[in-house]
């Protein structure tokens, strides 16, 4: 008995002391079978950290992201970063386009003034326009209407404006216009006879003053048909041709004398109103 002891004790230092060259493996003890299904350790703290995590974010997501970032340094300092970064830019779009609407406004209100000064300038210009071409319809009309005309229907030019001879005293300062004793004598133009009467060389003599001041002597004439103060029109029969005063025949000596001054060449002022003697 004693004996088969020792041999079993002798038997297990035998085992146990380790084979040169080989490392002793440390066995575990064997786990219960319920528990062999169920994941280690370090795997159950892993998924636990996961879950915490993940009811974190959920939290935070549900819940005011400003006010639980704010709980933490970190997340407040990245919430402060981003938020600077994306209003930034978001005012600075504002800054342009305010900009940019109020330069688009005083543009409009410049096109708008520069619109409303050139409608007013052509509104100006029109009523100038048409106050021109008022007048100058009057005007038209009056120069038609007071269009010249030649004093005889019929006549034959028997001394010009200029000549010299021993009948005048210097020069001939008319037109003569030869033609029978009693032809009607008619004004040239519109007018007013301001004389009328013998004028010695000059014979019977009237005299109109036009519109323009312009006074046309008619002489030599054999009778009267208007008196003075009468208003003439340019065609209205005054006198009729004669031979009185200094003349050698019956004809109408006729002087042309701008603003009552010198005559001037009656066939040059005929010519100057469209008429040809």
């Amino acid at each position: 008995m004693g004996n088969h002891r020792a041999h079993r004790g002798s038997a297990r230092d035998h085992s146990a002391t380790p084979v040169a060259g080989r490392r002793k493996a440390d066995r575990k003890p064997a786990r219960h079978p319920l528990l062999r299904a169920l994941p280690s350790g370090p795997i159950v703290a892993g998924v636990a950290a996961l879950a915490i995590s993940a009811g974190g974010a959920i939290n935070a997501a549900d819940a005011d992201p400003v006010g639980s970032l704010t709980t933490q340094p970190g997340a407040m300092a990245a919430v402060g970063s981003t938020g600077l970064a994306n209003v930034a830019p978001l005012r600075s779009r504002q800054a342009i386009v305010s900009r940019d609407s109020r330069r688009d406004a005083l543009a409009d209100a410049a096109n708008e003034k520069l619109v409303a000064q050139a409608e007013a300038q052509a509104e100006q210009q029109h009523a100038a326009l048409q106050q021109f071409a008022k007048a100058a319809e009057k005007q038209a009309a009056k120069i038609k209407e007071n269009q010249w005309v030649l004093p005889l229907a019929s006549y034959r030019i028997s001394a010009p404006f200029g000549d010299s001879s021993y009948l005048w005293s210097s020069v001939h300062t008319g037109l003569d216009m030869s033609a029978p004793s009693g032809t009607t004598i008619s004004s040239v133009a519109n007018g007013v006879v301001t004389e009328m009467g013998y004028d010695g060389s000059y014979g019977n003599k009237t005299v109109v003053t036009l519109d323009d001041g312009t006074e046309i002597w008619y002489c030599h004439q054999t009778s009267f048909l208007v008196s003075t103060g009468d208003v003439v029109r340019g065609g209205e029969a005054i006198g009729t041709v004669g031979s009185t005063g200094n003349s050698t025949g019956p004809h109408l000596h006729i002087e042309v004398r701008p603003g009552a001054g010198d005559p001037v060449d009656p066939f040059t002022a005929f010519l100057e109103h469209g008429i040809t003697p």
